[in-house]
C-alpha cells in the first residue's frame, strides 16, 4: 500500500533533519514524503536536499510564501501534489517510530480516519537526540528518554506497549478520537470529499475541525493512539492567540452542531486548483533533479 505523509514545518530545520531520518528508517517503504513548507528560509529546502541525497527518500518540497501562519493553506497545497490514495499527516517536530507506517497502513479501513497521538519531550531531551540515537531506535526506549530528562509520567505507555496492550489501551482509552495534524491519516477521496482543511482557522485546532467534517460524512474515527508512535520535539510557540482558538474553537462546534461537510474555504478555492494539482507536481519533481 503506498502513503503520501504530509509533514508540515516551518524554520525549524534541525527539527526536520531529526523527523527526516525518521523516516529513513520505516519499515514500511512504499511512501513519498511531501513537506509542506508554510515560508521557511532557505536552510530548509537545503535539510530536505541534504537528507533527500544521504537517503534516497522520495520528498516533494511544497513551499509557499511567508505571509503569517497559513497552515492550512500550505496543508491543502500539500495534498494536491500526494499521489498516493491514502493520505498520513504529522508535523516537523514530530520523529516516527520506525514501525509508524506499518500502523497506519495496516490500521486503514475504508470509511475510517486514524487518530495517533504523541510522547511530548522536554527541550533538554529533543536536544540530546541525535541522528545515531533515532537510527537506532534509542529514542524511542523509555530507560534512554529517562536518562536524558523525560519525567515520570501516565502518558509514557505510549512506549512501552506491546501490539496486544496497544490495542486493548486504544479500546480503552477515555481520550476522544479525534483527528490529529501530528499523528492522523485518512483516504484521499474522503479529504477531497470535504475539500480539505477551512483556510479561515489560524493556529489552534484547525485539524480537529478537519476531523469535525469527517465525521459529518460518516467517516468513522479509530484510535491509532498506543501503536502508531510519534515522539514531539519541544519548541516555543509565540505564534499562539487566545483570541484565536477561541474563533476556531467556535466555529468548530457550529460545524459540528450544523453538520458541515464540506468547507467551502478549502482546497476548491486555490486558483485553478486542478492545474495546480500538476504544477506542484512538476515543481516537486524538478525540486529532485
Amino acid at each position: 500500500m503506498k502513503l503520501s505523509v504530509i509533514i508540515s514545518t516551518y524554520n525549524a530545520p534541525e527539527w526536520l533533519e531529526k523527523v527526516l531520518w525518521g523516516y529513513s528508517v520505516q519499515r514500511h517503504r512504499d511512501f513519498e514524503l511531501i513537506i509542506g513548507d508554510d515560508g521557511s528560509s532557505d536552510e530548509t529546502r537545503q535539510c530536505i536536499v541534504s537528507i533527500r541525497d544521504q537517503t534516497g527518500l522520495n520528498i516533494k518540497h511544497i513551499r509557499q510564501e511567508d505571509k503569517g501562519f497559513r497552515k492550512c493553506r500550505i496543508l491543502n497545497k500539500s495534498i494536491l501534489a500526494a499521489e498516493a490514495d491514502y493520505v498520513v499527516f504529522s508535523d516537523g517536530d514530530c520523529i516516527p517510530r520506525d514501525d509508524f507506517l506499518t500502523v497506519h497502513a495496516r490500521e486503514a479501513e475504508a470509511g475510517c480516519f486514524l487518530s495517533g497521538g504523541y510522547q511530548k519531550l522536554p527541550m533538554s531531551t529533543s536536544m540530546a537526540i541525535t541522528k545515531e540515537d533515532i537510527l537506532a531506535g534509542r529514542c524511542f526506549d523509555l530507560k534512554w528518554l529517562k536518562a536524558h530528562g523525560l519525567k515520570k509520567n501516565r502518558k509514557n505507555t505510549k512506549l512501552t506497549a506491546g501490539p496486544k496492550m496497544a490495542r486493548f489501551l486504544n479500546r480503552l482509552t477515555p481520550t476522544r478520537c479525534t483527528f490529529k495534524g501530528s499523528n492522523g491519516s485518512a483516504w484521499l477521496k474522503d479529504i477531497l470529499m470535504i475539500n480539505g482543511f477551512d483556510e479561515r482557522m489560524p493556529w489552534g485546532g484547525l485539524d480537529r475541525e478537519f476531523g469535525v467534517r469527517l465525521a459529518n460524512a460518516g467517516i468513522r474515527a479509530r484510535h491509532v493512539r498506543y501503536n502508531a508512535v510519534v515522539i514531539h520535539l519541544d519548541h516555543k510557540r509565540g505564534y499562539q492567540d487566545p483570541e484565536q482558538v477561541r474563533a476556531n474553537k467556535n466555529l468548530r462546534r457550529a460545524n459540528e452542531r450544523n453538520g458541515v461537510v464540506r468547507t467551502l474555504y478549502g482546497i476548491s478555492q486555490l486558483p485553478k486548483y486542478q492545474a495546480d494539482r500538476s504544477e506542484l507536481q512538476e515543481t516537486a519533481k524538478d525540486g529532485q533533479n
